[in-house]
């Protein structure tokens, strides 16, 4: 137990990493001018609308669809069951979730719930909408609980011919090399279990990302499954250092979006990457990137992308 702890916090610290995007949030800005630049690029909505509703939730990724976003972004991981579960943390947050008799999780508590550790039939006890997420005070409160990534193929699929056109799925698979066979099984069979249920559903491999910071996930990806696109997603270092610990040129680099600058996007187009960062949540920072040509821009606020989108 206090081993799964250590592993816990220290996963915790990692899953912080931007933080500050969060905090953000209430001091956005809006571009209402109907004259203002317009770009193309890959409107991504972050664990859905993660802004406007609950993170990686049915509702939240209906909501991305009825703005019209080009790209659902969303985390899955795994249950005790091997079911593959859309959800971002690997045990169930006190911020914004219940616990399985509707009770508010103590502190202590929140990471000894491991998603690993439950079956689907018991993550379905867990209500992680109906208290709304403190640092997101537009998300609409709601009763929700953690989909699986079929079902959410098989909402999208069937609201997509009736509302939307063609979009694409963005998949992070949440994995940590302290983690492994705790929070979630080992490279391989996490990925495997992933390929099984994008096959399963049918869905085109060209509308499919896979994306993870565990770099050994997208080298077995690159290995086992060369026909589906990769993105790298990092938080420090440079271009130079991931790549090079990586060992292959990903089809995406996904950064912090604090981390670009006008000559990293450049670098990184010259050697044939797309660049989406994550999580410009800020409309002055989402029209830099722009300017700067990126490729796309993973938000929580897709509403607030819209009126750069041409």
């Amino acid at each position: 137990m206090k081993k799964t702890l250590l592993i816990a916090l220290a996963i915790a610290a990692f899953s912080c990493k931007n933080k500050s995007a969060e905090e953000t949030t209430t001091s956005e800005t809006t571009s209402e001018n109907s004259s203002e630049k317009t770009y193309a690029f890959d409107l991504e909505g972050h664990r859905g609308t993660r802004g406007l509703m609950p993170e990686n939730s049915i509702p939240a990724f209906k909501k991305a669809l009825d703005l019209d976003v080009n790209t659902l972004e969303m985390d899955v991981v795994t249950t005790k069951d091997k079911k593959v579960l859309v959800s971002h943390d690997l045990w169930f947050n006190r911020d914004f979730c219940l616990d399985s008799v509707g009770q508010p999780i103590k502190e202590k508590d929140s990471m000894s719930l491991n998603i690993y550790q439950h079956t689907y039939a018991e993550v379905q006890k867990y209500d992680c909408g109906s208290i709304g997420n403190p640092k997101f005070p537009e998300q609409k409160k709601q009763h929700v609980t953690k989909p699986l990534l079929k079902d959410v193929f098989n909402m999208a699929e069937n609201y997509k011919s009736e509302k939307t056109g063609d979009f694409s799925y963005n998949i992070e698979l949440k994995s940590d090399p302290r983690a492994d066979n705790i929070y979630h099984p080992e490279p391989k069979e996490f990925s495997e279990l992933v390929i099984k249920t994008i096959e399963d559903s049918g869905i085109p491999k060209e509308r499919i990302v896979l994306q993870s910071f565990d770099f050994r996930i997208l080298q077995y990806l690159h290995k086992a499954h060369p026909e589906y696109r990769l993105s790298a997603l990092v938080y420090q270092d440079g271009i130079d250092k991931n790549m090079e610990k990586l060992g292959f040129v990903p089809a995406v680099y996904s950064p912090d979006y604090n981390m670009l600058s006008e000559a990293s996007v450049d670098s990184l187009h010259q050697q044939d990457m797309k660049v989406i960062p994550w999580t410009v949540n800020d409309t002055t920072a989402m029209k830099q990137l722009l300017e700067w040509k990126v490729d796309g821009i993973i938000t929580d606020y897709p509403n607030r992308a819209l009126p750069f989108r041409s």
